[in-house]
């Protein structure tokens, strides 16, 4: 069987999909990613064929705020949310991703939920695809718009926009938006926090801190670990005695940060399997791969959202209690050191966020979820 698997490109879409495309691939199917081809290196240690297709979303962001005038990533607006992903994308990538995708001639497409770019490749070749969410569910007025701007390019190439056959959801109900109905074709899907392939030397440390300090793991992702913004967040959490261990995401260096070296250490991007080892309380901006394996691991969060869809995890995670989220405006350092100081001595987020954890343990492997997919194709 062939399965084609479709993503933004961003590490917090691409992500949350290799679960399920190393568990096609263990199958012995053939997989493969059709995303820009800067994530060869993502994707060439797994052993996953990368279609290399479209420009990297830097590009895509240039793009979109040259429309509309605004930054899709810190103002998301659901204009801005559809022209970034349904608009620029779809025209900046649609010739590379069809000609791939009929080159591959895929079973299956998996596309993540802001992907409208495997979709649009499942139309032209007549063959069924499946949204794979990565977080809480996306509201109406974001998923209309992408599904209307879609549309429209869909109607340019003389194609119609299909419905999944499948919505693989890996949301637990705990930090759900309450009332949401089960959408088209649900299956739930374990989430797991990103591992290294199989075979890559692990990093872990799960020594007790000295002085039975606690342990803080301080990650804002890939594309908002801000110097700016977290070196005052790191001062005023060093400053209330905890230890921290930092992401420095794809851009930044331990070199950018004025801070206590004996409280805080730095670590490249590394898998977030490996950094949560030992760890009391994770501090985040709230991306959907971060949220999702911290509390897979039980481990309660404080969420500061920078933008994107970090507002519906931080949502998440407030109403369930099984952290705090701290929002724009009330953001100060001294603000998310008190949320952390609050998490860390209420042992009620913690026994939330392990509830949580059983929720998220009973929901079917990636390896159960392809299982499936591959019967209801026979």
């Amino acid at each position: 069987m062939r399965i084609l698997f479709s993503s933004t490109p961003a590490h917090g879409h691409l992500l949350p999909q290799l679960p399920l495309a190393r568990a096609f691939r263990d199958r012995g199917d053939d997989v493969a990613v059709m995303t820009a081809g800067a994530f060869a290196p993502v994707l060439a240690p797994e052993g996953i064929e990368l279609l290399g297709v479209g420009p990297t979303a830097d590009v895509l962001f240039a793009e979109t705020a040259r429309r509309t005038g605004a930054d899709a990533a810190t103002d998301p607006t659901p204009e801005t949310v559809a022209e970034f992903f349904a608009g620029t994308r779809v025209d900046l990538t649609a010739d590379e991703a069809l000609a791939a995708a009929r080159a591959f001639r895929p079973d299956l497409v998996v596309a993540e939920a802001c992907d409208a770019v495997g979709p649009l490749a499942a139309a032209a070749l007549g063959v069924p695809y499946a949204t794979l969410a990565f977080g809480p569910a996306i509201p109406a007025p974001f998923t209309d718009g992408l599904t209307a701007v879609a549309a429209s390019r869909y109607a340019d190439r003389g194609l119609t926009q299909g419905q999944a056959r499948w919505y693989l959801d890996p949301c637990p109900d705990a930090i759900q938006a309450p009332g949401r109905r089960p959408p088209h074709g649900r299956l739930a899907l374990r989430p797991e926090p990103h591992q290294g392939p199989a075979g890559a030397p692990a990093v872990t440390d799960t020594a007790p801190a000295p002085g039975g300090r606690a342990r803080v793991l301080v990650t804002f992702g890939t594309h908002f670990a801000e110097p700016r913004v977290l070196g005052p967040i790191l001062t005023a959490l060093s400053a209330s005695g905890a230890d921290l261990r930092v992401t420095l995401g794809l851009t930044a260096s331990a070199d950018d940060y004025d801070v206590d070296r004996e409280r805080v250490t730095f670590a490249p991007f590394t898998p977030l399997a490996e950094l949560l080892h030992g760890i009391d309380l994770v501090v985040t901006h709230g991306g959907a791969g971060t949220t999702l394996g911290a509390l897979a691991r039980g481990l309660p969060l404080v969420v500061v959202p920078q933008g994107a869809d970090q507002f519906l995890q931080a949502a998440g995670v407030a109403a369930s209690r099984t952290g705090i989220a701290v929002e724009p405006g009330a953001a100060t350092p001294e603000a998310v050191a008190r949320a952390a100081a609050e998490v860390l001595a209420d042992a009620q987020y913690a026994d939330n966020a392990r509830k949580a954890a059983d929720q998220i343990s009973a929901m079917p492997a990636p390896a159960e979820v392809a299982d499936t997919l591959a019967a209801a194709l026979r």
